[in-house]
């Protein structure tokens, strides 16, 4: 199963966006994946609902932290590597706009139930699997801790 899949599946199964591409790489990480769930649930929603930075773009950004031991200019660098791979390929990194929601500010903290309307209106699912994608890739190509 690539890291897409995994991560699809966690956020088919009620992870949000962030959770599903961070525990995808709990292994890599050398975590518990619930600990990564944990410890990535705020960033969903574009940071807690706001629909600022794409959760799963959050996700990607904690794993390349977690990853990789150097200093912050370094791990910015691979963050803006993945990102503009991510935005190239979806045209954003921004929640809002990668939903086509017409909000500014803070949308409701309350997350929307998860029902086959919900799936069905929302490319998140796809989204993660491209964020994981992309970070996978990224890891192959660029040696790191593990």
């Amino acid at each position: 199963m690539t890291k897409g899949e995994k991560s699809k599946q966690l956020f088919l199964s009620g992870c949000n966006c962030s959770q599903a591409v961070a525990a995808a790489f709990a292994e890599e990480m050398n975590l518990d994946e619930e600990l990564v769930k944990k410890l990535t649930i705020g960033f969903g929603g574009g940071m807690g609902r706001m629909r600022e930075v794409c959760g799963a773009v959050s996700g990607m950004t904690f794993v390349i932290s977690a990853i990789y031991n150097e200093d912050k200019g370094k791990i910015y660098e691979r963050v803006q590597e993945v990102a503009d791979k991510f935005k190239n390929e979806h045209g954003s990194v921004v929640c809002r706009e990668l939903l086509g929601l017409n909000i500014k500010g803070a949308d409701s903290p309350v997350p929307e139930e998860r029902t086959a309307q919900y799936y069905k209106k929302r490319p998140c699912s796809e989204i993660v699997a491209s964020a994981s994608n992309i970070l996978e890739e990224y890891l192959k190509t660029h040696s790191s801790k593990i």
